[in-house]
């Protein structure tokens, strides 16, 4: 089976270098029309220029393939709106959106400012639910989507001195796994990407081999996230090549109640994390469901 998108139309921020450029010659490449969004600021955020957005349209046409460049920056709503408005009057639908446009304010929280805070979660998150909140009701009324949220293991997992940014990378996890379950009866199928690649973004990191992780390489895992089969609420994993699924599960726990919960919380703390037998919640609900299960076996009903 060929993941083509002949047809299709694609939005993908932060396109002007990187992993979003490589996400959107690989698109035009399979037959959408894209629309590259970049600022063409700094990696901290800083200045703006529409060249970097205009080469990767050039390259596109290039190859024979059909782009326009935006030089919107995401945390601006009206901006975010007036790019989708001139997309449907060009070409009148909206099939895919990548929110791939991120900034680093590195620092450890100590020493970090709350403006550099602040402005890491408006240009990750805020960014992409400015995005999706403008192409939203376009997907749902043409009853087919496709979303992907850029997240990041340092999200996920943590990583020293990035604390603005994994609090961000998580949260949009989250805006996705909600989505999720609201654009189902639209066919509106929304994931998340955890990418590891060498640009400009982690030019900085140390013992990573740089050179064995082409943001090329992540981009095969993101055609699949907005082809037609796409799953949807999957947290994949990409970097060098190798592809791997993140979770969120919940354990089935324990129990405790009474003067002396505090005290059983900490004595079956082992019995609590035992992963034996956990999921992966359809939805939130599946939590007070589980404990709600547990209360009523105690109390015999």
């Amino acid at each position: 089976m060929t993941i083509r998108f002949d047809g299709q139309v694609a939005i993908v921020t932060g396109a002007g270098g990187g992993l979003g450029r490589e996400h959107a010659l690989a698109l035009a490449a399979r037959g959408a029309k894209v629309v590259v969004n970049d600022l063409g600021g700094a990696r901290d955020g800083s200045g703006g220029s529409a060249t970097a957005a205009e080469a990767v349209v050039a390259e596109i046409e290039a190859a024979g393939g059909e782009a326009m460049a935006n030089a919107a920056s995401v945390t601006d709503a009206a901006a975010v709106e007036a790019m989708v408005a001139e997309v449907m009057a060009r070409w009148g639908r909206i099939d895919i959106l990548v929110n791939n446009a991120g900034i680093l304010r590195d620092k450890s929280f100590a020493k970090m400012e709350l403006a550099d805070f602040r402005l890491v979660m408006e240009v990750h998150l805020m960014g992409a639910v400015h995005c999706t909140k403008a192409v939203w009701d376009i997907m749902r009324a043409q009853n087919y989507g496709r979303i992907v949220m850029t997240t990041s293991s340092s999200g996920l997992f943590g990583n020293f001195g990035q604390a603005n940014y994994g609090a961000a990378k998580m949260a949009l996890v989250g805006l996705m796994q909600t989505l999720a379950i609201e654009g189902a009866k639209n066919d509106i199928r929304v994931n998340a990407l955890a990418p590891t690649a060498h640009t400009r973004m982690t030019e900085d990191l140390q013992g990573l081999p740089l050179e064995a992780l082409g943001p090329e390489l992540v981009t095969p895992g993101l055609l699949h996230l907005v082809s037609r089969d796409a799953p949807t609420r999957a947290i994949l994993a990409a970097g060098a090549g190798g592809f791997e699924r993140a979770y969120v599960t919940l354990t089935q726990g324990d129990f405790a109640v009474g003067s002396d919960a505090p005290e059983q919380v900490a004595a079956r703390f082992d019995a609590i994390s035992d992963r034996a037998g956990e999921i992966v919640p359809e939805m939130g609900a599946a939590q007070g469901m589980i404990e709600l299960t547990k209360a009523q076996k105690h109390h015999g009903s």
